[in-house]
């Protein structure tokens, strides 16, 4: 299974393990996806600020330096149309501060470790995108 996605774009990855960044990236490339890597927040940041034509973002909800939550909230603020495009994931989604969060905004989460069928489902399901095999 595969996501048929009529306006292959740019995928932003904000990850900073490793091992899930290069499936992730894998599975998305092998999708038709361009995939922008940001290994912290800060670098996703920034990486957004010089071009913010992202078809989707996925953001680890733990990083270094700005974690993805602070990252979700900067995308409302300067970003808002961004925010929209978020899928978060996370290996902590029984914590108190990511419930609290996950709660607050609403957004779909995939917890790790994830498949890259449960990966090509959420987005399909979250954007629409149609399924090929």
């Amino acid at each position: 299974m595969t996501i048929n996605c009529l306006r292959t774009g740019k995928v932003l990855l904000l990850e900073d393990e490793p091992v899930i960044c290069r499936a992730t990236g894998r599975t998305l490339a092998a999708d038709g996806f361009h995939v922008d890597i940001a290994v912290n927040g800060l670098v996703a940041k920034d990486k957004v600020n010089n071009d913010d034509n992202y078809e989707f973002l996925i953001l680890d909800i733990k990083t270094p330096m700005m974690n993805g939550m602070e990252l979700y909230d900067y995308l409302l603020q300067e970003h808002p149309a961004l925010a929209d495009k978020v899928i978060f994931v996370t290996g902590d989604s029984l914590g108190a501060a990511t419930k609290t969060f996950l709660d607050r905004v609403q957004r779909p989460c995939l917890d790790k470790p994830y498949t890259p069928t449960q990966l090509r489902t959420i987005i399909q399901e979250v954007f629409d995108f149609q399924e090929s095999y």
